[in-house]
């Protein structure tokens, strides 16, 4: 029980730990599905970035390489403390981070209102520290913003959304609301994981509450 407690506490920042000073493996340079480079530091001119903790990251990124406008996804590890992390250290709940999702979009195409809606309708929100069976602070819904724009919308989004969760006799929305700050790539076997794997592990467990219309 004290394990299962600790994995669902947040880490304290002087406790979490120390990571190291360059990634722990190298990644390839394309992305596996769509066209375009897997590592995005350097975003093109005219696209933008949305980032997203919505549990298993195998999972969310699989459908989100499939929303048309989106350039690249990657998976990797952002919200926490230690830098470079692994995934191994990420499991053990003492990082701070969740499994994340990066996203580079065109906003011609498609809008980071519609992203985020998308991301309350495949995940549930109301959870805490686990998304389904799996439990843990690296599967606790998050998003994670780059700009002023995009935290009103994220905050906007929840609101509508939060409140007809609430209407429809489910809790209240967990979601951690936060700036971008590090993002770290996960290993170059968990990106794309679903398209090398298709039968592999999908955690999908949401609400079933569509988004409501919005004008």
């Amino acid at each position: 029980m004290f394990l299962s407690r600790r994995k669902t506490e947040m880490v304290d920042p002087a406790e979490a730990l120390p990571g190291r000073s360059e990634p722990a493996s190298a990644l390839p340079e394309k992305h596996a599905v769509l066209d375009a480079p897997l590592v995005t530091d350097d975003v093109p001119d005219g696209l933008e970035v949305a980032e997203f903790g919505l549990g298993c990251f195998w999972g969310a990124e699989e459908i989100y390489w499939q929303v048309p406008g989106v350039w690249s996804t990657s998976v990797g590890y952002a919200g926490g403390t230690t830098p470079n992390p692994t995934y191994e250290e990420v499991c053990s709940g003492r990082t701070g981070h969740t499994e994340a999702i990066r996203i580079v979009f065109d906003p011609d195409q498609v809008s980071y209102a519609d992203l985020v809606k998308r991301f309350f309708e495949v995940h549930d929100p109301t959870q805490g520290m686990r998304q389904g069976n799996d439990v843990g602070t690296q599967y606790r819904s998050a998003i994670y913003f780059h700009s002023p724009d995009q935290e009103q919308t994220a905050r906007e989004l929840t609101k509508i959304y939060g409140d007809e969760i609430t209407r429809r006799g489910y809790g209240e929305i967990t979601t951690e609301i936060a700036p971008a700050g590090g993002y770290y790539y996960a290993e170059a076997h968990h990106q794309q994981y679903l398209h090398k794997n298709p039968y592999g592990y999908r955690c999908h467990a949401n609400t079933g509450v569509p988004f409501p219309e919005t004008s």
